[in-house]
């Protein structure tokens, strides 16, 4: 007798093998086989007729750092079938931090990542100080998806360091020693890595570089020392100079020295480009190091619109003092009327340039209506600029009666990078790549202006079954990419493939239902804090260690999640790598 038979779905298991017809048994939270079980008996049953079976998804770059604190759903990445997210990327997170200075590193987190420091604020309570305490405090906490955290570089050099950590100021030989052990001592608590960011997009909420931006070759060498001898942990680098020679011998040096592996993050189409990150990957190999490139699938999207924090309007005089502060309702009602469009439209933005560098007119070329079934990789003629041109009217009113139309609910795609073409070519290419590695989802971040969590099941949507403008991508190769392929380069062994002695998280997806909605701005994060959501249909039932915690979208209620810790720590009662 099993305790759960999941019969007659089309079984792709992540290893990349063929997808057959196929029963998943289950007793615990194990897979005990992958066959035909028809004539068993089991204490309940999932009939998977029609759809698809898959591992569930295991995401490797989110910013839940917070909220796994306050969540126990970790929504939007549990609506998309996301059973394992780490956390802890970009070098921001919240341990280790000194009593009093927690408020610096809520900056951090809220000038990087786009999360109100309002609901962090009010969120975390704080039952830590050095990082295995905050393991601990995470490990307290039952949840729908098991998550795995990392030590922030940021955190580290403000705990040292104080108020020299983000200065030009160089650490002394006894900081550098110090940031080194709590670096060694989160990993032997269980952080599954280290990251750290080298880029000069990310600043905290007062324009300054996060720490660790310029930090000295020789620091970040004895961070990355810090993990030599252990049997788990990956370094993360953020990094604008990976075309530099001097950053890629210290990399190449933290490779060879600890063993452990590098996962690269793309901040640039340039980076893959110019700077070529492949290459990188494939002439460290040569040198015996492991450099794995982090990817998305598609470019990351600013979204524009009333819901969201940003709109070309938004530094138009009139907008800034009748529009901004009013509720999306109200904003709709004061819009409509004539003397305000007439207003807003007949001003010209306090900001000459977009942030963007191009002109509000020249960007109006990149940004495109979402609609009720997003498409993510439009024409040139489908943008704002592009719809104005065939109606022979002027961009900015195109976009403003568009904003302004169904309740102001419309949303704005704008992509940044690789999009120059108006096409995913450049994405075909790396995505297929097997040194490639799927990540960037940036799920809990960017509240106000992305929405990119549900990425993962975008990549069915898009790459498998909808891509009309170029070819489509193998069923079996994507999901090995989600789940199979995640798992490992973070070193954990006991998932992302539905095999004999894995663990039992398991989607269940009707792939020809399976839809993107367009994203929507929710206000329920601690003090009321606004985020975008972009919710999902599809997925039939999703399994945490064979308990189901989503049936049809709906939570069932079921918290099977934990802390996943690594190397020796995952033995003491959380889960293990």
């Amino acid at each position: 007798m099993f305790d759960l038979i999941i019969s007659g779905g089309t079984v792709v298991d992540g290893s990349g093998g063929k997808a057959r017809l196929a029963d998943v048994a289950i007793n615990g939270d194990k897979i005990v086989g992958v066959g035909d079980y028809a004539s068993q008996a089991s204490t309940r049953t999932v009939d998977a007729s029609g759809c698809l079976v898959t591992p569930g998804w295991v995401d490797v770059h989110t910013h839940y750092d917070g909220q796994a604190t306050w969540d126990p759903l970790l929504a939007p990445s549990s609506w998309h079938g996301v059973t394992t997210a780490v956390m802890g990327n970009c070098g921001v997170g919240f341990a280790p931090v000194k009593p009093g200075e927690e408020g610096f590193l809520i900056q951090l987190m809220e000038g990087v990542e786009d999360i109100p420091g309002t609901a962090l604020s009010e969120g975390i309570d704080w039952q830590w100080e050095h990082f295995p305490e905050y393991l601990d405090a995470l490990d307290t906490m039952p949840r729908a998806i098991d998550v795995a955290a990392q030590v922030p570089h940021g955190a580290v050099r403000s705990y040292v360091m104080g108020e020299r950590c983000n200065t030009d100021e160089l650490p002394t030989d006894a900081d550098i020693e110090a940031m080194a052990n709590i670096v060694r001592e989160g990993l032997e608590a269980g952080a599954v890595g280290f990251s750290t960011s080298r880029t000069f997009l990310h600043k905290d909420v007062n324009g300054a570089l996060v720490p660790g931006t310029n930090a000295p070759a020789d620091e970040m060498r004895a961070l990355g020392y810090a993990m030599k001898g252990l049997d788990h942990g990956v370094f993360e680098l953020v990094s604008d100079h990976l075309g530099n020679e001097d950053e890629v011998k210290w990399v190449i040096d933290v490779g060879q020295e600890s063993g452990r592996p590098i996962t690269v993050v793309w901040t640039s189409f340039e980076a893959f480009t110019e700077g070529n990150f492949m290459a990188l990957a494939h002439s460290a190999a040569e040198q015996g190091v492991k450099v794995i490139p982090q990817v998305a699938a598609r470019p990351t999207g600013i979204l524009h619109g009333l819901q969201s924090s940003f709109n070309v309007f938004m530094a138009h005089a009139t907008y800034v003092s009748e529009i901004a502060e009013l509720s999306l309702e109200d904003k709709v009602v004061a819009m409509q009327r004539p003397e305000i469009r007439g207003k807003i439209l007949g001003e010209k933005s306090s900001m000459p340039m977009s942030p963007f560098g191009l002109s509000w007119e020249e960007l109006l070329w990149y940004v495109f209506p979402l609609g009720e079934k997003p498409d993510y990789e439009p024409r040139r003629e489908d943008s704002i600029a592009g719809i104005a041109a065939a109606q022979g009217n002027d961009c900015f009113a195109v976009m403003y009666d568009l904003m302004v139309d169904q309740d102001g609910r419309e949303l704005f795609y704008q992509p940044l990078n690789a999009y120059a073409d108006y096409n995913f070519n450049f994405f075909e290419n790396t995505l297929t790549d097997p040194d490639a590695l799927f990540g960037l989802s940036d799920g809990g971040a960017h509240c106000g202006l992305i929405a990119d969590a549900g990425m993962p099941t975008f990549v069915l949507t898009h790459w498998v079954r909808d891509r009309k403008r170029g070819k489509r991508l193998p069923l079996e190769l994507m999901v090995r990419k989600l789940s199979y392929d995640t798992a490992r380069a973070y070193g954990m062994e006991d998932r992302g493939l539905l095999a004999e002695g894995y663990l039992a998280d398991v989607n269940v997806i009707d792939l020809k239902a399976l839809q993107l909605h367009r994203p929507e701005a929710i206000y329920d994060l601690p003090a009321g804090g606004k985020r975008l959501v972009q919710r999902v249909d599809g997925y039939r039932y999703t399994l945490k260690s064979g308990v189901e915690t989503f049936i049809d979208g709906e939570h069932t209620g079921a918290l099977p999640g934990r802390l996943v810790r690594g190397g020796k720590a995952g033995d003491q009662g959380a889960a293990r790598l």
